[in-house]
């Protein structure tokens, strides 16, 4: 009988919980709610278009182009292709780019992140002077600079190399200050005392802590430094004089002004291919940029 009232009692109470699920009511998608997802989905397809409009022309002739814009893509890929390459060679353009970024983007993140270590956690002379002046040269545009920095590179005999493009950009005042604010903000002081209390060097200290810590602003930065880098056509227009050494933008700008800029279909392929590691980086290290803003948010 004790079994049998104890399985009655079991079926009664799956039962009244079966009732329950049953008479929940269904959750409801508000008004408001769905007003931002449908402005936010047109939001992402008025961005994708341009995008869409590029990769389409790109397989398109130019008489097809001027005749008006269409999402089918055209059969001509193949003769924009070569039209472009008998002009240029994108592609030495798009190793020499690659190259430069990925050493900018190295460099910047890394000796960025030490720099900003050593301001956020360390007391020397002279410290808060250091900062503003380095606050000060986020506000000169490099421009101004550059025939100074032409006859520097040309005393000490590195034009026509990859140098002057990729030792300065890894001093970037920029990201200095926004990691130095980043970690000021998610490390606290004391972990790292418990660190060196353990006989931890300070160095060891910087890459087993410190870094780990940072690498959500550091991915961040690192996206806008290789964009920057990929983007720059200034620079490496006034230090680079050899064609081989050309990085994509400076080829792309000799091909808009040579005859295959008639060709837009040949222009619309040169554009697709040069933005593909900037969408690339887009697609693989976006989701930091998130993790460092939210970063801050939470305070102790």
């Amino acid at each position: 009988m004790i079994g049998k009232t104890a399985v009655d009692n079991s079926l009664s109470n799956s039962v009244e919980k079966k009732s329950v699920i049953e008479t929940k009511p269904k959750r409801k998608v508000s008004i408001p709610k769905l007003l931002i997802y449908v402005v936010l989905i047109a939001m992402a397809i008025i961005c994708f278009i341009p995008f869409l409009m590029m990769l389409v022309n790109a397989t398109r002739s130019n008489e097809a182009i001027l005749s008006g814009f269409t999402l089918i893509p055209g059969s001509a890929i193949v003769e924009n292709y070569q039209t472009m390459m008998s002009y240029i060679n994108i592609w030495a353009g798009f190793k020499n780019s690659l190259i430069i970024s990925v050493l900018v983007t190295l460099l910047s993140g890394y000796f960025s992140a030490l720099t900003a270590y050593g301001f956020a956690f360390y007391v020397f002379k002279g410290k808060n002077a250091m900062f503003v002046f380095m606050l000060v040269m986020m506000m000169v545009p490099g421009q101004l600079g550059l025939i100074g920095f032409y006859e520097l590179c040309k005393n000490l005999g590195i034009l026509d190399t990859y140098i002057p493009l990729i030792i300065p950009a890894a001093a970037s005042p920029f990201v200095v200050f926004f990691l130095r604010q980043y970690i000021l903000t998610t490390l606290h002081p004391s972990l790292i005392e418990a660190a060196r209390i353990d006989g931890a060097s300070e160095f060891n200290i910087f890459h087993t802590i410190a870094i780990p810590i940072m690498m959500p602003a550091i991915a961040t930065m690192s996206i806008f430094t290789f964009i920057g880098s990929w983007n720059n056509y200034i620079m490496p227009l006034v230090v680079l004089f050899s064609p081989e050494k050309f990085t994509l933008p400076v080829l792309m700008g000799f091909l808009k002004g040579s005859q295959v800029a008639q060709n837009l279909g040949s222009m619309y392929l040169g554009i697709a291919i040069s933005v593909v590691p900037i969408m690339v980086a887009f697609l693989f290290l976006s989701k930091y940029i998130v993790n460092s803003i939210s970063a801050g948010s939470i305070k102790e």
